[in-house]
């Protein structure tokens, strides 16, 4: 959706960046956590496949990977509906004023 505005058309990527940091850097690390938990998953179940094996530490990275989730559904609508914002598909004032406001 990101590639689709006008303010990443006219070459203000810098710009979608800084106003979407917070759900950018969210969603690396709910998959870093989503990542990190099914290898530790995984690699439990392939030693022994036959008995259910769930450690201490699976469960503390179970209820982060679970709080990151929410949090990340959270920011993605938000970010999905600030996106929808007609303003980041042609040009405006809040666009010349942001541009100004990089260039110096």
């Amino acid at each position: 959706m990101f590639f689709n505005t006008f303010v990443f058309q006219a070459g203000l990527v810098n710009l979608l960046f800084h106003k979407f940091k917070g759900t950018i850097i969210l969603s690396a690390a709910y998959l870093a956590l989503s990542i990190a938990f099914h290898v530790w998953v995984m690699n439990l179940r392939w030693k022994n496949s036959t008995r259910f094996v769930w450690t201490d530490g699976l469960q503390a990275l179970f209820v982060f990977q679970r709080l990151a989730a929410v949090l990340y559904c959270y920011f993605y609508k938000r970010t999905a509906l600030h996106l929808g914002d007609p303003r980041f598909y042609q040009d405006s004032l809040w666009l010349r004023k942001e541009f100004a406001h990089i260039r110096s």
